[in-house]
């Protein structure tokens, strides 16, 4: 049995990659996996491939269990692997909650790492796993400094597997969008600490980049001229400029009290 497997399937890009995968490939089933059931049950209306509905946390260890127990009770030939579900915290970190950081963590990161290795047996040559990072992949954005750090943790860790995948012919691409109009802005986006935003994406913009990008087998998938403008200067200037730039554009303060 072919499937494709996609978290952060209810919305946002993670929904978006949804339809393009279907509108692309033909797989036996679809497993749309978040934690909204509704939301994934309307997919299955909207697609030509079958939609299996999963629902689950993936920041819950016993949600992850699950899908491992799934895997080895139908043994699925797993053709792509979608990790697009997230979440992110804004704010001054020591006055952030606690919980909801380490939960941020466990679904950027931790939930990211599980869904990798639980699949890959069940992947072979020509299968694809795309995982979603993030503009802020590429630097330390103070404010944000979890999510940037958990989405810097997605960046590197596709590249190096994606690297110990060539030899059994799995490709492996990392997409660091900017700026999107999702669900996930209205849940995280605060005017106290966005004040500024270059330029607004749509998810489905987002999708249909990282398709033709896969299909190009590229390592990373940036969508917009303007972002891998940004992505080239970040690599090149000192660390402490870039977080300078960045403060200044939202109106931080950078009053230095050592």
């Amino acid at each position: 049995m072919e499937i494709a497997v996609i978290t952060g399937a209810s919305a946002g890009i993670g929904r978006e990659l949804v339809y393009s995968i279907d509108r692309r490939y033909s797989f036996d089933e679809i497993w749309v996996i978040a934690r909204r059931k509704d939301r994934l049950e309307e997919l299955a209306g909207k697609c030509r491939n079958r939609i299996r509905p999963v629902v689950m946390d993936l920041t819950d260890p016993k949600a992850l269990t699950v899908y491992s127990e799934m895997l080895k009770a139908e043994r699925p030939d797993i053709r792509i692997l979608v990790n697009s579900a997230g979440c992110g915290v804004f704010g001054p970190f020591e006055e952030k909650d606690l919980n909801k950081l380490i939960g941020s963590i466990q679904l950027n990161s931790v939930a990211l790492t599980w869904m990798c290795h639980a699949s890959l047996p069940y992947m072979k040559k020509g299968s694809s796993i795309i995982n979603i990072g993030s503009n802020s992949s590429w630097q330390p954005v103070p404010y944000q400094a979890v999510y940037g750090a958990s989405k810097s943790y997605v960046l590197s860790f596709s590249r190096a597997i994606g690297r110990e995948l060539r030899p059994r012919g799995i490709h492996v691409m990392c997409v660091c969008p900017g700026w999107i109009k999702t669900e996930f802005q209205e849940y995280a986006h605060h005017d106290d600490y966005i004040r500024y935003v270059d330029r607004w994406y749509e998810p489905d913009e987002v999708a249909e980049q990282t398709m033709k990008d896969l299909e190009k087998k590229k390592d990373v998938s940036i969508l917009g001229a303007p972002v891998r403008r940004q992505v080239r200067l970040v690599k090149h200037l000192p660390v402490d400029l870039v977080m300078d730039i960045w403060c200044k554009q939202q109106g931080f303060d950078m009053t230095d009290n050592r």
